[in-house]
């Protein structure tokens, strides 16, 4: 799947209540495989997880607000999603396809918006140590692929688990989703396990 993100989701004037959207494709998050194994290759291995000593949701804030009463979600929502509806910037309607399930969703208050990356999973392996500034960052980041609308059922079965223990329903979405995952890491000098590593590499000759 190729992700592209848009920096927020301000909606033109004309683009009223009941306007429909096709989704944005400003800027592309995706690498190639050959750069992923690259990437890998120099993420910092660790012998095993760090603790969730001190760990919670609330200090990672989330969803920044991008204006008009709406958030980092309709960004994602709008994004990811196909005739896409919305009431100022607020998605009201549209359609999406869970990559992780293949699930088909018509109800964008039944669509998860998934941090690629969990945020437990990114405080046991380097995010205890950020401020809370770049914490919030990190949760509402919009220019890696670390956010991606997905089925209720498959964000809840995933997870804070890493590759190592939880991979996509879909086998056809475990390369874009290795990627996915070690750019998030790279970008966030985050660690990876050797277990962990070992299931990118095995996702990536999906590629």
């Amino acid at each position: 799947m190729t992700l592209t993100v848009t920096a927020g989701c301000e909606v033109p004037a004309e683009n009223g209540a009941g306007s429909e959207s096709t989704g944005d494709s400003t800027t592309t998050t995706t690498t190639d495989p050959t750069d992923a194994k690259a990437k890998l290759g120099k993420l910092k291995v660790v012998a095993k997880t760090g603790s969730m000593s001190g760990y919670s949701r609330e200090k990672f804030p989330h969803w920044n607000s991008t204006g008009s009463n709406c958030d980092i979600r309709d960004s994602v929502l709008k994004r990811d999603g196909t005739k896409v509806k919305l009431s100022g910037c607020n998605v009201v309607a549209g359609t999406w396809i869970s990559i992780y399930d293949g699930d088909k969703i018509t109800d964008p208050a039944k669509v998860d918006v998934d941090h690629v990356v969990p945020l437990a999973e990114a405080w046991r392996s380097g995010a205890a140590s950020w401020t809370t500034a770049q914490r919030k960052d990190f949760a509402n980041d919009l220019e890696d692929p670390q956010l991606v609308a997905v089925s209720a059922s498959s964000n809840r079965s995933k997870g804070d688990q890493n590759p190592s223990t939880w991979k996509p329903e879909q086998t056809g979405s475990w390369c874009q989703y290795a990627q996915d995952w070690i750019v998030v890491k790279s970008q966030w000098k985050l660690t990876v396990t050797a277990k962990e590593k070992a299931a990118l590499t095995d996702m990536l000759e999906k590629c």
